[in-house]
């Protein structure tokens, strides 16, 4: 039923516990967990040109992001599954959108919460905007679930 499933990270709680809901659903069905981590490099939401995001604070993200997809790595050598981490940038939700049509994702398993603060409440949450426009099923799992 599945074959590539798609697990977007942001190092969260909720994105750990879709984590293991993603990778057991890839035992069950020996399918392939393809995890993807977002460096957020839009500024649409914050009244400053490009030209102002530092290489610095790339940087933080990108080291958050290796430690992300390090923690996915981590619950997946408890278990029999093949897994493929990706490091991307942009917007999230184009990311994840763009990333599974790229891979084929069959399914996509992301965390009902995960980045908190202005951005979020501003133009609401990067899984409500996937399951929106995703041609996929889309599994949300709260961490309180899994």
């Amino acid at each position: 039923m599945y074959d590539r499933i798609l697990v977007a990270t942001d190092g969260s709680e909720h994105a750990l516990a879709a984590a293991r809901e993603a990778l057991g659903l890839a035992e069950t069905h020996d399918a392939i967990v393809y995890a993807l981590y977002v460096v957020e490099t839009s500024t649409s939401w914050l009244a400053v040109s490009k030209n102002e995001v530092t290489d610095a604070l790339r940087d933080v993200g990108i080291d958050a992001g290796k430690t992300a997809l390090a923690d996915v790595e981590s619950l997946a050598a408890d278990r029999d599954v093949d897994l493929v981490t990706e490091l991307g940038e942009g917007s999230a939700d184009e990311e994840i959108l763009a990333y599974a049509a790229e891979i084929d994702a069959d399914l996509a398993v992301m965390g009902t919460h995960g980045r908190e603060g202005v951005r979020r409440r501003l133009v609401g949450s990067v899984a409500e905007r996937v399951v929106r426009d995703a041609p996929m099923p889309v599994l949300t799992v709260n961490a309180q679930d899994a």
